[in-house]
């Protein structure tokens, strides 16, 4: 059957008209885990001559929603993704940290007792930092030497939080090997710590909760208070239905001193309501107390935080009910709602964020948004799992329309935290 488009695009042809071909699109799939797994000890016997005791990994995260909260004591929920960062490890009898990359030709080769803060540079820095962060749980007569071979599968760049996933890869693999005996909680915080005190990075801690402690075919309800967590269901395969993640590769700009204004902002209108942070506040008088907030920018940066903060209740009851399906609808208008607010009222979305949720909302998606700290990064859109592709299709599409960078795309669904491969 012939439709009017097809002959539009034969008309034109005919006419001498150059018609763009849509652009063809790739759902880029994580390698499969024992796959990588095994890749890794093989990357670690051809770097250092020997088998490693074992090989550790840590997932990536997207945040389903919930975005700039976490500094208000705020509530997220995030979830593993199945592309992980993975480290073959062996203990040596030395105190000799020897860390190699096979996405760098970077070799680290350093006393472990003379870890501080500042002392390693890059990638390696939050590795060693865990080792650094990791030690009031080591005995004071234990040797620390250890080789690490690092394979990182986590897009770089994409705001999936590869830092995360190599810290807490990390931070299984020392565990292990140094048999220390740690909680999951306290591995978490030792990769927090490495990131913000030895690798001089801010985090929240979001993304190291979700990669230690999510499990599959759920979502992770994080209290940013007390940082005490809850796995909620989000078994999307079983409802036909799948995260499409795509990274705009929009070059990030000005993003640390954007951020240090909204979490300044968000403070501000927090002294201003009389409460020790944003959480305190009650989202049921949202009016009332907007209306005492004189400063335009500051009344909406507070008006992003209280309403977002009730979309993750409001999005963690309809994934605890267990009627996704029958609230589909329901679940992607707060996703939709989440990224107008993070556009309108916190402004740290950029044109290739708002574009790539636009096309994604006009095929078909139940609902996108940006993820991550904005200015950059990617988006997610809920969709049915056989629309991703023509959704991606898209996003691609608009993307050309506008002169943007391709974008790359990712399917997700929800996976396991850090542990041992093999």
């Amino acid at each position: 059957m012939t439709t009017a488009a097809d002959a539009g695009a034969a008309d034109a042809r005919h006419s001498g008209i150059t018609v763009a071909e849509p652009p063809a699109v790739t759902l880029s799939a994580a390698p499969d885990r024992g796959e990588a797994a095994a890749h890794a000890e093989a990357l670690f016997v051809e770097a250092f001559g020997y088998a490693p005791d074992g090989v550790w990994s840590a997932p990536g995260r997207v945040n389903i929603i919930g975005e700039h909260v976490d500094y208000q004591d705020g509530l997220c929920l995030p979830m593993a993704i199945s592309h992980r960062c993975f480290a073959a490890a062996a203990r040596t009898p030395t105190d000799r940290l020897r860390l190699r990359s096979a996405q760098d030709d970077l070799i680290l080769d350093l006393d472990a007792r003379e870890l501080e803060p500042g002392a390693v540079e890059g990638w390696p820095a939050y590795v060693a930092g865990v080792l650094w962060a990791l030690r009031p749980h080591i005995s004071g007569a234990s040797t620390q030497g250890m080789d690490i071979m690092i394979d990182g599968q986590v897009p770089l760049g994409a705001g999936l939080s590869s830092s995360a996933a190599l810290e807490c890869s990390a931070a299984e693999a020392i565990d292990a090997l140094l048999s220390l005996g740690t909680e999951p909680l306290q591995r978490v915080q030792a990769a927090i710590t490495a990131e913000t005190d030895f690798a001089g990075a801010s985090t929240g801690g979001l993304d190291q909760s979700a990669s230690v402690l999510s499990r599959a075919g759920h979502a992770l309800f994080l209290d940013c208070r007390d940082f005490s967590t809850r796995p909620v269901p989000w078994d999307l395969a079983s409802q036909g239905l799948a995260l499409l993640i795509t990274d705009t590769r929009a070059e990030h700009s000005h993003v640390d001193g954007e951020y240090t204004a909204r979490r300044a902002d968000s403070e501000r209108a927090a002294e201003l309501l009389g409460v020790d942070t944003l959480r305190d506040a009650d989202v049921a008088q949202l009016q009332e107390l907007l209306a005492g907030i004189d400063d335009e920018v500051v009344r909406r940066r507070a008006r992003h935080v209280l309403t977002e903060i009730q979309r993750v209740k409001d999005v963690d009851a309809l994934l605890a009910s267990g009627t996704v399906r029958e609230h589909v609808t329901e679940l992607g208008a707060l996703l939709d709602a989440s990224h107008d607010s993070l556009r309108d009222d916190y402004e740290v979305t950029v044109a290739q964020l708002d574009v790539a949720v636009d096309a994604a909302r006009a095929a078909g998606a139940h609902g996108a948004r940006m993820t991550g700290g904005g200015f950059g990064g990617s988006t997610i859109a809920l969709v049915e799992a056989e629309q991703a592709q023509p959704v991606a299709a898209a996003i691609a599409s608009a993307f050309v329309e506008h002169g943007f960078s391709a974008p790359e795309f990712f399917l997700a669904l929800p996976s396991e935290g850090a542990g041992q491969d093999r």
